[in-house]
């Protein structure tokens, strides 16, 4: 069983900065990759940024050049650097776990969510 964490979110005024972070652990033999996604009330959910253990990182459109994905492979955690913050980036961001056991067998395990509020 996979056990993944996230930590940071709240309330911030447009332009500011936030800092989220996640941890995965648990019974796995191998990360594949960690990210973030988030969703808005009637939306569904969405890439944020995501960044596999070999290092590719992909990045939606709406947050290339303000949120710095980063992993740590030796303590399975992954943070999410957001500066800048616009309302449009209000919504709950969850944190993705994509592992693998021994046999090869894929787990997609996700966090409770954590609450980003971007406003005056």
């Amino acid at each position: 069983q996979v056990l993944v964490v996230e930590s940071g979110g709240g309330l911030v005024q447009p332009g500011g900065s936030l800092r989220l972070s996640c941890a995965a652990s648990g019974n796995f033999f191998r990360i594949n990759a960690m990210g973030w996604y988030r969703q808005s009330p009637g939306k569904e959910r969405d890439l944020v940024a995501r960044q596999t253990t070999d290092g590719r990182i992909n990045y939606a459109d709406s947050v290339k050049g303000r949120f710095t994905i980063s992993r740590d492979n030796a303590k399975n955690t992954v943070d999410l650097q957001m500066d800048n913050l616009k309302s449009e980036d209000t919504a709950v961001y969850f944190c993705l776990a994509d592992t693998s056991d021994a046999a090869g067998v894929i787990f997609l395990t996700w966090g409770q969510g954590t609450q980003v509020t971007v406003s005056s």
